[in-house]
């Protein structure tokens, strides 16, 4: 009788296809809220999906896109306001 570790099932592409549709979904989200933290993570999750060859390949440049958008909102707010924070209140 011979032991044999159990077969891996690879999930690469699962993976990949996750993180391309996690960078659209914080990447929009992060238009409206936290783009300081959403919007790299976007970016970072985008950049990863599309190296790893995902399936998804629209979303993540969609993500891709929404993420620096992110970052040019919070640009234009620093450079309008002054502060990293801001409010809708006013």
């Amino acid at each position: 009788m011979e032991l044999t570790a159990p077969a891996r099932r690879f999930t690469g592409g699962r993976d990949a296809d996750g993180m391309a549709v996690a960078s659209f979904v914080l990447g929009l989200v992060g238009l409206l809220v936290m783009n300081i933290v959403l919007g790299p993570v976007a970016v970072v999750l985008a950049a990863l999906a599309l190296w790893r060859g995902t399936a998804r390949r629209g979303r993540a440049l969609l993500g891709l896109a929404l993420g620096i958008a992110d970052l040019v909102v919070l640009a234009t707010l620093v450079v309008g306001n002054g502060v990293v924070v801001w409010s809708p209140v006013g």
